[in-house]
């Protein structure tokens, strides 16, 4: 399946800003999806569509804030750039210190807001591609059978197979045949990827 393309989502009440920033982005060849309410932006986001978001802080309805916070209990990793008014800086403090990716004080370049766009885009792909990497990690850890799960618990544990032999009252051979199983069904190159893998998964459930 084809990746779907960056958009940056403009949500402001003020129109004339949100012309300027959709020519700028524009400009750079990156799509937009200008909004003017955070409850219009809430209601339609896809949480597969990779971009970034850049929010006013204070608007009528629910605010940049209130926004944000809809969308950190949503469990949503899209990066949030904040553009607010020179009173606003305490808020956008607060912003960033739950998790927005920066912020913005009007009146600013086009070059301040092009590289944090940039940079806010750049780390959404890292973030999508790791969580992609986590789902199909699952996915092959679900595949296991519950014995091969067994062999896989106690070689991440750092017993050796005449051990898990012992412990699982079976003959060598079998472990290093379910060991194989595991590691082939895993696509695991060595011990240490397999420990990695077991360590993301144990860090999301």
């Amino acid at each position: 399946m084809k990746d779907r393309p960056a958009l940056v989502f403009i949500v402001d009440d003020d129109d004339a800003v949100r012309n300027s920033i959709r020519l700028l982005m524009k400009s750079l060849g990156l799509a937009t999806r200008p909004l003017s309410t955070a409850q219009e932006f809430l209601s339609t986001y896809d949480p597969q569509q990779p971009g970034c978001l850049i929010l006013d802080v204070r608007m009528p309805g629910m605010s940049g804030l209130e926004l944000q916070q809809q969308l950190n209990l949503r469990g949503a990793i899209i990066p949030v750039i904040f553009i607010t008014g020179h009173g606003d800086v305490p808020m956008a403090v607060e912003a960033m210190q739950q998790g927005a990716f920066d912020f913005l004080q009007k009146p600013f370049r086009d070059q301040d807001l092009i590289e944090r766009v940039q940079r806010a885009l750049a780390k959404d792909q890292v973030n999508r591609a790791e969580l992609s990497e986590r789902a199909k990690v699952r996915e092959r850890f679900d595949s296991l059978t519950p014995r091969e799960r067994e062999v896989l618990a106690l070689v991440t544990s750092g017993k050796a197979n005449k051990v898990m032999a012992a412990d699982l009252n079976v003959s060598q051979r079998t472990v290093e045949i379910h060991r194989a199983r595991v590691m082939e069904k895993m696509h695991a190159h060595s011990l240490a990827q397999l420990v990695r893998m077991m360590l993301d998964l144990e860090e999301t459930t």
